[in-house]
């Protein structure tokens, strides 16, 4: 019998925690089917994509650098239309179709850690223009956001994301991030800033209400020094590491027809692995 499989497809692909997470699922559902990691560079990527039967697959996670490629090849549904960006190609009957699972993973995220958040968020700020920045910015929105608070050091892609969603969303330039945190019920970062080798993010969380909550998609360290600092504040705080998990459950689903369980099995496995992955633990 054939074995169904997936896979993650980026350049580089070496660092994708989705092999852990999606095998840990197939083994706990005793699925017959496997989960691989794919190298593939970018001029290859339309060839890889558009072939995936071929190469043995029922679908893809897709990471960098090959998301908005991904929609253009495909077959992409609403969401990931209003995104502009696809992370998740399946076969349906020969066609390829796509979605973007990062917004439900990441709004998924935070129902989990802050249980009722949207009731208390009118306003949010939003640090970062890319293609995470934009899978967030239309969850916040359905969920009924009505301020977004867009801010990014090159002003251009954050005017971008006002021209894609509308009036709700107000670019503001990278200067300006902590004048508008004293209305604002969430912060989240979507930048690389407080990732391992990268700068840490310098803002001043003192405007932020009592209430307020703090998301990171950072997942490497855990606890980035934005998060640190929140807690040191006793703000509410939503780390990277939910999203990741949520957007991977949504993928699943597509490709094996089932939708697992978020459990806290799994978020020690992969915790493990990426204190055992860190620099400081080498």
């Amino acid at each position: 019998m054939d074995i169904k499989a997936a896979c993650v497809i980026g350049w580089p692909v070496e660092h994708s925690r989705s092999p852990l997470i999606h095998n840990f699922w197939l083994r706990q559902l005793g699925l017959k089917a496997e989960y691989r990691r794919e190298a593939v560079p970018p001029e290859r990527f339309a060839e890889f994509a558009t072939h995936l039967a071929d190469h043995g697959y029922v679908g893809a996670n897709v990471t960098v650098p090959h998301k908005e490629a991904a929609l253009a090849l495909s077959k992409p549904d609403a969401l990931a239309q209003a995104v502009g960006a696809a992370n998740t190609l399946w076969l349906d009957d020969g066609l390829l179709r796509a979605t973007n699972t990062d917004v439900e993973g990441f709004v998924a995220s935070l129902d989990a850690g802050v249980p009722a958040w949207a009731k208390d968020v009118e306003s949010a700020v939003v640090l970062g223009a890319g293609g995470a920045a934009r899978a967030i910015v239309f969850g916040l929105i359905e969920r009924g956001v009505r301020h977004i608070h867009v801010v990014n050091r090159s002003l251009d892609r954050a005017t971008a994301m006002h021209l894609r969603f509308g009036d709700r969303v107000m670019p503001s330039r990278w200067d300006h991030r902590n004048d508008l945190l004293a209305g604002a019920g969430l912060l989240v970062n979507t930048t690389t800033l407080g990732m391992a080798g990268q700068p840490r993010l310098e803002i001043d969380l003192a405007p932020l209400a009592a209430a307020a909550v703090v998301a990171d998609i950072v997942y490497a360290p855990l606890v980035t020094p934005l998060l640190a600092a929140a807690g040191a504040r006793g703000l509410r705080t939503v780390d990277g590491l939910g999203m990741l998990l949520h957007q991977a459950a949504g993928a699943f689903a597509r490709f094996f027809g089932v939708r697992p369980q978020v459990s806290q099995g799994l978020r020690t496995l992969v915790e493990a692995d990426l204190i055992r992955q860190s620099p400081q633990a080498r």
